[in-house]
């Protein structure tokens, strides 16, 4: 079994994201960038099946930049066999990323697809759900335990109610919470080793994949600063100030 793990090049997780002065998005220059905490987790699952005798080969990719082969490096890092990167400087936005993930799909015919539920950049929770739909694939989000047998993959995942299992007939497409696994320390000798594994390189048009943006952002702005808040002497205090003022009793 092939196994796809897409994955997103973002700012480092520990870094306080300050908004550009003339509104237009997140100040990037000079600014730590990491792999996508989801994705870590994706690859790491997509190691461990392939630990356990499930899968044959795992394959990393990336859309975006050049700087996105850093990021792919990690991945091999980790242990991913190869990797591939659709470079291009254009904001991509879901839907695109989902046509580059289809297009490398059909050339590369893996039985399984896993990617983070969602980037911590854009919190959009989309490309998951639309590469399934331009596949026409059966799909599992927001995973917390991934068991595969028999040519299918069981997945337990995380719904409001509490847990849900579903039975995917491969191929198939995951996407990966936060407690399905905790990613594995990359150790220097395995840094070393992924810089000779081999690293593909394609671009939209040769993919015959129109990534031009379908939405414009109008503007971004940090969220207001919260107001300090006040003490009451007793409890008939605030239940009048909750009733009559916050109006939420």
């Amino acid at each position: 079994m092939k196994i796809l793990v897409p994955v997103k090049r973002v700012a480092d997780y520990n870094v306080k994201v300050r908004v550009k002065s003339d509104g237009s998005g997140i100040e990037l220059n000079n600014v730590k960038m990491s792999m996508n905490p989801f994705d870590e987790i994706a690859i790491e699952e997509a190691m461990r099946l392939k630990e356990a005798g499930h899968a044959s080969e795992v394959i990393a990719l990336s859309c975006g930049p050049s700087q996105c082969q850093e990021t792919l490096r990690t991945a091999m890092a980790i242990g991913a066999d190869r990797s591939i990167l659709v470079e291009s400087d254009v904001e991509l936005q879901p839907l695109a990323i989902a046509k580059l993930i289809q297009a490398i799909a059909i050339k590369e015919q893996p039985q399984l697809i896993i990617l983070g539920k969602q980037a911590i950049d854009g919190d959009c929770n989309q490309t998951g759900q639309m590469l399934a739909a331009l596949l026409g694939w059966p799909q599992a989000t927001f995973a917390s335990k991934v068991i595969v047998e028999a040519g299918k993959a069981i997945v337990t995942r995380e719904v409001d109610g509490g847990l849900e299992t579903l039975a995917l007939t491969l191929p198939a497409i995951i996407t990966t919470d936060l407690r399905l696994n905790e990613p594995r320390y990359v150790t220097l000798p395995n840094i070393m080793k992924a810089k000779k594994k081999p690293l593909e390189t394609f671009n939209p048009d040769g993919l015959g994949i129109d990534v031009s943006p379908r939405l414009k952002t109008l503007k971004v702005s940090e969220p207001a600063k919260r107001s300090a808040g006040i003490k009451v002497p007793d409890v008939a205090t605030l239940i009048a100030k909750l009733r009559d003022e916050a109006k939420v009793i």
